[in-house]
């Protein structure tokens, strides 16, 4: 094993704790849409892929009118209920200081990703913040990883960790030829990651930092 020339991170429950506010914000496009509400553990399992393209199919020709309710809600409140991932600045942070390129490959939205990190004080420690909508196709393809890489000049490839939570992340990680690394407390489902398993497994931050220190 060789240490990774560069780290890509997921954003949304990777990095922060972002379920409250995309479960209050997913239960306001559901009250406008005529749709029953969602529990807590509805939205963490169903909200995998981007919006624009999970929409159409939920809400057909009225996707736009639900995306704007979405956005509406979630700019009013996702600052005030942003929360780092308990250990997660001090990761990035000490990643930076050995002289990582690190950048962040998500879902979410690329104004509301941007606003989020330069909230937490984050912005200096990334080369690149990739969202939805920024790349031509969104994650799991492997056209954001591609992007969020172009600051580096490095090219995807075995020598590059994308790190995240969900399946979405380690499908990305193998699309885009990184090795995926799931990062989560939470223990895995039989079957959640037999079409694109993990290479790295690791439930804290402090545990990727102790791997990376021996590497």
């Amino acid at each position: 094993m060789t240490r990774p020339s560069a780290i890509l991170f997921d954003w949304d429950n990777t990095l922060i704790d972002s379920w409250p506010a995309i479960h209050s914000a997913t239960n306001a496009v559901m009250a406008a849409m005529g749709h029953p509400p969602w529990t807590f553990e509805e939205t963490k399992m169903r909200v995998r892929k981007s919006l624009r393209d999970t929409f159409p199919v939920m809400f057909g020709d009225r996707w736009e009118e639900a995306r704007e309710v979405y956005y509406g809600h979630f700019r009013a409140h996702h600052l005030e209920d942003l929360r780092a991932m308990p250990g997660a600045g001090d990761m990035i942070a000490a990643l930076s200081r050995s002289g990582f390129y690190l950048g962040v490959v998500s879902n979410k939205d690329g104004a509301l990703l941007r606003a989020e990190v330069g909230h937490l004080g984050w912005d200096r420690y990334f080369g690149a913040l990739v969202g939805a909508g920024d790349a031509t196709r969104d994650k799991p393809a492997r056209d954001p990883i591609d992007l969020a890489l172009k600051p580096s000049h490095l090219p995807a490839k075995a020598g590059i960790w994308y790190v995240g939570d969900t399946n979405i992340d380690m499908e990305c990680a193998h699309a885009g030829a990184c090795v995926p690394v799931l990062l989560r407390e939470a223990p895995t489902t039989p079957g959640e990651f037999d079409a694109h398993p993990p290479q790295h497994t690791f439930a804290f931050p402090a545990e990727l930092l102790g791997f990376l220190a021996v590497l």
